[in-house]
């Protein structure tokens, strides 16, 4: 009878250690990811990752390569949630200018929300996104935020309601520009004018400006030729 129950255990053995060994990476990942956006690839510390996470360099090195790679991963894990929310934003059926209005006010909010994002972001800027360039899926999963945003623009112009001849992808800079200032300049910007843009009174009236510049942007005026 001990040989059988042992028999029976072995198949559950390994779809344990592949579920824990999961884990352990998304831990690393989520640690590395505050790490890196609060302390810079240079100056985040493997060890201090480890410590947190009752892992160690070794294992992390092992599931990673080395520093670089769990930095670009961390990037990487950055980018794919922040599409992966927006690809749960449904705004098929709505109507053009409405449909532009959530994308923006989600893209607002999530900014708002994922603090540490924005400053990954930041960071790879300053590395002129050396490390993004070796990435092979970065492309991939950005190009559903063009796909959206273009699919938006595309019936709004032909519905007449959107001007023509704007590129989506600038349309898509657009509003990552306005939505991603409040998040990474909101320290400097508060300390000189005196105000909190954090605070809830604020930030809503920030909202409401950034879709009306949005729509106003892309608004075909009596002007606009056919």
């Amino acid at each position: 009878m001990v040989e059988i129950g042992r028999a029976r255990s072995k198949p559950d053995a390994a779809p344990a250690r592949s579920h824990d060994a999961e884990r352990t990476r998304r831990d690393i990942l989520e640690v590395a990811s505050r790490e890196f956006a609060r302390n810079g690839l240079s100056g985040a510390r493997v060890d201090e990752i480890a410590a947190r996470t009752r892992s160690s360099k070794r294992m992390i090195y092992y599931y990673f390569g080395d520093k670089e790679g769990l930095y670009l991963r961390a990037l990487e894990d950055a980018y794919c949630e922040t599409r992966a929310s927006e690809a749960k934003l449904d705004t098929k059926g709505l109507p053009p200018v409405e449909a532009l209005r959530q994308l923006v006010e989600f893209t607002f909010d999530h900014h708002h929300r994922h603090e540490d994002f924005i400053r990954l972001v930041m960071i790879e800027n300053i590395h002129r996104a050396k490390y993004l360039k070796r990435s092979e899926v970065i492309r991939k999963i950005n190009a559903s935020a063009i796909d959206h945003i273009a699919a938006i623009y595309k019936e709004g112009v032909a519905k007449g309601i959107f001007r023509p001849g704007i590129d989506p992808v600038e349309l898509h800079w657009l509003v990552s520009a306005l939505c991603f200032f409040n998040v990474s300049n909101r320290a400097t910007f508060s300390l000189i004018f005196g105000r909190d843009f954090g605070s809830e009174e604020l930030l809503n009236r920030l909202r409401q400006n950034v879709v009306g510049a949005v729509l106003r942007f892309v608004a075909k005026s009596e002007t606009d030729s056919e």
